[in-house]
């Protein structure tokens, strides 16, 4: 049996996610006992404002100075919009823009927003410099590629959030961007020389703490100049953040991920977490596959974490010191975004109020400067097929809904054609291109169908950038419609180029309007579905 000091210390460094859009009994009674608050998913999340407000009502009913976080980033990542995808503009939009006062707007909007839902943490900005072009997880929720553009962006982004009210969350310390490997689904390694990683991966963390970021998530990375450890078990790089001035919540990256879920699993990972410097623990996601795979429950995901680092406190294996420590600064920021107390600045917290009419312009003005047109595009035809080249997700996107299918669908008759692997890469042993399946697939498009090409990783010889010059033999009157890094001026292709930075609805809006532009067809609302995969 724990004991109930030990077991109401440790829910004050716990931070669940749970299943469904309501709160489940397991979630309430630990909230009643201490609970530090929960993270919202998309799976949590309807279209209806109001089933959200209640939801947030509800567990702040129960404990009133609760910390509920979201992933919302704009761009790629939105929980908040993940039925219909984001209408604000992602990091790498704004990374191209180079506005710092829009960034900032962006920030502010985006405080309003989950202040409107109930929510007082946001998981970001994200403060990777995407060094590496093959990275699979960080790409466009970037701001860029170098600490200097980053720097500025991250820093008016958290200024824009924490002015709304709601305590910015900065990620993913020391640095996920010169990756090739999603730390949802392996252990990544960087491997940089310490002068390497202070030159051009930490000072967007710095920017933020001079910014006065309230939390800083971990990555579970392995960064060698601190040893094997991956960064959120790892004494040394937690050690140089709070030297480095910040004294706010370090907060761990999910523990369900691969890289811990595989290694230490979750429940000792919480442990090592807690140990190395982390304040609070985020248990992840239980929609995802959860610390055993899917084979479990929210609860049980929880208890996993829960019970480890009761029994390392019982037995002395944790010091107790160490969480009572933790326990406090996670008290001090729920204090400090609690509706009542205003931000983490002391500044009055803003009444939530729909978004002025400039500002919403402002951010459709910026998506019109940023999605760039690359060659001619015009589609004379009232029916598009949209052929969908992407590989599956990430799970830091989490959405299974396509807006680009949806905002075409409001203008163009769409048929959707998901391209799996052996459709992008034709069999070697084929004796000529047009008799493999991707060719087969595009026999079936009607002559009188524009073709759009969804991509998003198209450097030299990925099997995207293959499909689509196997495409444009066929189809020379196709448009590819990029959302993921713009391509080198070297590495053009011979089709015409959407750039879009994102794979948002703010994107897939402006595309429609460039679409539609060529033509003279009326809307349509109808839309198929076909897998090629």
């Amino acid at each position: 049996m724990t004991d109930p000091d030990v077991a109401r210390l440790v829910r004050g460094v716990l931070w669940p996610g749970f299943l469904g859009r309501t709160a489940p009994d397991w979630l309430l009674r630990e909230l009643d006992g201490g609970l530090a608050g929960v993270v919202y998913f998309g799976q949590n999340l309807s279209a209806d404002p109001a089933q959200v407000e209640a939801l947030s009502a509800t567990l702040r009913a129960h404990r009133p100075e609760i910390l509920i976080g979201v992933d919302e980033e704009g761009g790629n990542v939105s929980r908040l919009e993940a039925l219909t995808g984001s209408t604000l503009p992602g990091h790498a939009q704004l990374g191209a823009l180079d506005e710092v006062e829009t960034t900032r707007a962006v920030g502010s909007e985006l405080a309003r927003r989950l202040r409107s839902a109930g929510a007082n943490v946001d998981l970001g900005p994200v403060a990777d410099v995407n060094t590496n072009p093959a990275n699979p997880v960080i790409g466009v929720r970037s701001f860029g590629t170098t600490a200097a553009l980053v720097s500025r962006h991250v820093a008016a982004m958290v200024e824009g959030l924490q002015s709304g009210g709601v305590a910015a969350c900065v990620k993913h310390y020391p640095g996920h961007g010169d990756t090739a490997s999603d730390s949802h689904l392996d252990l990544p390694r960087i491997e940089l020389e310490l002068e390497e990683l202070e030159a051009e991966h930490l000072p967007p963390f710095e920017a933020a703490i001079g910014a006065g970021v309230a939390s800083v998530m971990t990555a579970h990375i392995v960064v060698p100049a601190f040893g094997d450890a991956p960064a959120t078990l790892n004494p040394i790089p937690l050690r140089r953040l709070r030297e480095s001035g910040f004294d706010g919540v370090i907060i761990s990256d999910a523990l369900d991920m691969a890289a811990i879920r595989s290694t230490t699993g979750s429940g000792r990972g919480a442990v090592l977490a807690l140990e190395a410097g982390v304040d609070l623990l985020c248990i992840g996601n239980p929609s995802n596959l959860g610390p055993k795979q899917g084979a479990t429950t929210d609860e049980d995901d929880y208890l996993e974490v829960f019970e480890a680092v009761c029994a390392a406190i019982t037995d002395g294996g944790l010091d107790r010191a160490i969480v009572e420590r933790a326990a406090a600064r996670v008290a001090r920021l729920a204090a400090t975004v609690a509706p009542s107390t205003g931000s983490g600045t002391g500044d009055p917290v803003p009444e939530a109020s729909p978004v002025p009419e400039l500002v919403e312009g402002r951010f459709a003005d910026a998506i019109r400067r940023i999605v760039r047109v690359r060659g001619d595009v015009a589609v004379d035809a009232s029916a598009i097929t949209l052929v969908d080249l992407r590989d599956r997700p990430t799970f830091a996107v989490a959405s299974a809904h396509d807006p680009f299918a949806e905002s075409l669908a409001e203008r163009f008759e769409v048929t959707r054609l998901e391209a799996g692997p052996s459709l992008r890469t034709p069999d070697p042993r084929a004796e000529a291109s047009t008799s493999d399946e991707l060719s087969l697939l595009l026999d079936t498009i009607p002559a009188g169908h524009g073709v759009a090409l969804l991509a998003d990783r198209l450097d030299d010889d990925t099997p995207q950038r293959l499909a689509v010059e196997r495409i444009a033999a066929i189809r020379p009157d196709a448009v590819v419609v990029s959302v993921g890094l713009p391509l080198a001026d070297d590495l053009r292709l011979t089709l015409p180029v959407i750039d879009c930075l994102a794979a948002s609805r703010a994107s897939a809006d402006r595309v429609t309007e460039l679409l539609a532009s060529g033509t003279t067809a009326a809307p349509s609302h109808h839309q198929h579905h076909r897998n090629g995969s």
